[in-house]
């Protein structure tokens, strides 16, 4: 987790959440007032971004003292303490609700990741993300994938080629697509082409695409199809991947499938806070 990218993430959502004050917190408490909040589980899942608990209270409070019992990837149990606070009362109140947001999302996304992995159970196979993400948040989002097992797709759109559909249609073809990437890009660069079709399967390997997605396919049409691909071409598979059926995908001949819901529609971790 980059740690400058955390640190303005963390100031831009104080600067949200608190406004002009915390008229609660700062009415009630004396500034130098200390105090010490505990982190629990309160469901089982896989904890990560524990780092924005010590960086967010030490923005709140820079003499702020954490003690962690669990790393980002340690799995969690209902019940047990994730970390512990000391710092001032005010921080410890103040900061909460933004902490919590982020680490339960994390974790949530962390949770689901490792969950799929499992569900699979094909280590041939490798569980990524997409970039359906929430604006400002996704190296945190991703980031949250990796403690989960899982690894990423791109980043951002100058970090490969993906050609998809609305590409397709509006430059009239895939070979058409592929053959002005081509012309464009440096060698450095991979290019990957979305499929829906047997036919765009066999013009996607004839023009050399070095990824073919395989979009919206089942596991049947899956392993047909990845018996038209070269072995030295990346297959992935995407759309319509649940929790309920990738086992289904399991031996399918895939290399990677790639989960949007990942990250944009996970249910959080349930983690609690609490001064002791």
């Amino acid at each position: 987790m980059n740690q400058l990218e955390l640190t303005e993430i963390l100031k831009n959502a104080f600067a949200e959440d608190i406004g002009m004050g915390d008229l609660t917190t700062e009415s009630i408490f004396p500034e130098h007032q200390l105090g010490k909040g505990i982190y629990t589980a309160k469901a089982d899942g896989v904890a990560a971004g524990l780092s924005i608990i010590e960086t967010g209270y030490q923005l709140m409070d820079p003499s702020a003292e954490i003690t962690f019992h669990k790393k980002d990837g340690d799995s969690v149990k209902k019940g047990e303490r994730i970390a512990e606070v000391k710092a001032s009362v005010g921080a410890l109140l103040t900061g909460e609700r933004v902490i919590l947001n982020l680490i339960q999302h994390l974790g949530g996304i962390a949770t689901a990741t490792q969950e799929v992995i499992q569900l699979l159970d094909d280590e041939n196979i490798t569980i990524t993300d997409t970039r359906k993400t929430l604006p400002g948040l996704r190296s945190l989002q991703k980031y949250a994938v990796r403690c989960g097992g899982g690894k990423n797709h791109r980043f951002r759109l100058d970090d490969g080629v993906m050609i998809k559909d609305n590409h397709i249609k509006a430059a009239g073809s895939i070979t058409k697509a592929v053959e002005k990437v081509r012309y464009e890009i440096g060698h450095m660069v991979k290019v990957e082409v979305e499929t829906e079709t047997k036919e765009q399967v066999l013009e996607a390997v004839k023009i050399g695409a070095d990824v073919i997605m395989l979009d919206n396919r089942s596991p049947e049409e899956v392993k047909e199809f990845v018996g038209l691909i070269p072995d030295e071409v990346i297959v992935e598979v995407s759309g319509g991947i649940t929790p309920e059926n990738i086992a289904g995908y399991k031996g399918c001949g895939a290399d990677v499938i790639s989960l949007g819901w990942l990250t944009h529609s996970v249910k959080a971790l349930d983690i609690s806070f609490n001064l002791e």
